[in-house]
């Protein structure tokens, strides 16, 4: 099974030799981690006519400059571990691509085993998205887009930073900042359809967005015929996801990001978010998070001094199997509450930290920590301060108690680390294995090292 597989991969990650030692993008993405075999260099004047010419295992190299035709990728595909790899300067001045109103910035269609990297792009408030799967395409699979920094997809809420309307499996989403887009990331179609598969979703800053800052839709089905694995995991990890700034409000308002069902039955129906390490931060209309389907949700940080941070419930169908543990979570209105649970898989609330006026609901619980949202100043180093100051990390002395038993959560990735990575002792509630000085990366409208 995928998931079994991913595991395996991580287990390689790490014991292997550091020399040979397959990281999980690298898995995920089907690159292998190896060098190109060649490299092609390129600028604004030459690079659409050498894309034709691009081969498996070959690397464009874009000069700084100003690229104002976009880029359109349609039917470049490497082979495994001979990715086509198309990037820009790692620092100084960028490859900047423009938007237009005719045409998404950068066009996928029929795509397999493709890295694009540094670059800047900018829809200058147009009617373009920025990264398209497009609608026409069979298949955009083993994609992986790295250290990507967009602005200027903020035309109206239907305008999407990083949008999949193909079906789409293996991608990699990593190091990319999305900046007051309409819609952050939008992927798969809003009828089940086009389904987004196996995914890596990591270190991104996804701020100011007039709708969601992510959002992956629901599945109807699983076409395996095409390649699309039979089972898999999806996971997010490390993120940052703001919407402290621009957010719709009222009938429009939408949550930070939002994961839809898995197909109800056979291929695909036992996959898994598995969600951890973030950072959830503001919104005035809704809840930080909402999820249905098959979850695991850990080890994050959720702060809404505005509104609720956590919703388990049906959007096209029921939450099923879901694990939410340890995280912490400081929210005016509501903490966790998981609504209608399939009665037929288990919904288990454990060792979260939940300072709010409605801390939980829902789910079977046990050694959470619970209190007022105001009480959240006795038991957390800086809860209601701003990026910047904000800081969930445990006082001294604060939210330790007895082990819980962990048995049923050891088969997720990074089960056993907290936000900062480090291992997670079973005595200590919420997101933080420790108290006093945190130690690690404090909260920041950043990209998380």
């Amino acid at each position: 099974m995928r998931r079994a597989v991913l595991r395996t991969a991580l287990a390689v990650l790490l014991i292997a030799p550091a020399a040979h030692a397959l990281t999980l993008d690298q898995t995920i993405g089907g690159c292998g981690g190896l060098a190109p075999t060649r490299t092609i260099q390129a600028n604004p004047s030459t690079y659409k006519s050498l894309i034709a010419g691009l081969l498996p295992g070959d690397r464009m190299l874009l000069a700084p400059g100003t690229y104002t035709q976009g880029l359109r990728l349609h039917g470049k595909n490497g082979q495994p571990n001979k990715c086509i790899v198309i990037e820009g300067p790692a620092t100084g001045t960028p490859a900047l691509f423009v938007g237009s109103g005719l045409w998404n910035t950068v066009s996928l269609r029929d795509n397999s085993y493709l890295v694009i990297r540094n670059l800047q792009l900018d829809g200058k408030g147009l009617a373009g998205d920025g990264v398209k799967a497009e609608v026409e395409s069979t298949y955009t699979h083993h994609i992986t887009l790295e250290n990507l920094k967009l602005v200027g997809y903020g035309q109206s809420d239907q305008r999407v930073g990083i949008n999949t309307k193909s079906r789409a499996w293996n991608w990699v989403i990593r190091y990319v900042t999305i900046e007051r887009a309409g819609t952050g990331m939008y992927l798969g179609k809003s009828d089940g359809t086009g389904e987004f598969v196996n995914g890596l979703i990591e270190h991104n800053l996804v701020s100011g967005t007039l709708g969601y800052n992510v959002q992956i839709k629901h599945q109807k089905s699983r076409a395996t015929g095409i390649g699309i694995p039979a089972a898999g995991t999806t996971v997010i990890r490390h993120n940052v996801f703001s919407k402290a700034n621009n957010s719709l409000t009222g009938t429009a308002a939408r949550p930070n990001l939002l994961v839809g069902h898995w197909p109800l039955s056979g291929a695909g129906s036992t996959d898994t978010y598995q969600i951890y390490g973030n950072l959830f931060y503001q919104n005035p209309g809704e809840a930080l998070f909402q999820g249905e389907g098959n979850i695991a949700l850990h080890d994050n940080l959720f702060v809404n001094h505005l509104n609720r941070a956590v919703r388990i419930q049906r959007h096209n169908n029921l939450p099923r199997k879901v694990d939410v543990y340890r995280n912490t979570i400081v929210a005016k209105t509501e903490g966790i509450h998981l609504y209608n649970g399939d009665p037929a898989y288990p919904q288990r609330l454990t060792g979260n930290v939940v300072f709010a006026a409605s801390p939980l609901s829902g789910g079977v619980q046990s050694a959470n920590v619970i209190g007022a949202y105001a009480s959240a100043v006795n038991y957390l180093v800086n809860p209601m301060g701003t990026l910047g100051t904000l800081d969930l990390y445990p006082k001294s002395g604060q939210l330790q108690s007895l082990s819980f038993i962990t048995s049923f959560l050891t088969g997720y990735l990074d089960w056993d680390k907290d936000f900062n990575g480090q291992v997670h002792l079973p005595t200590f509630r919420g997101a933080y294995s420790g108290d006093g000085v945190n130690p690690g990366w404090k909260p920041a409208l950043a990209i998380k090292p």
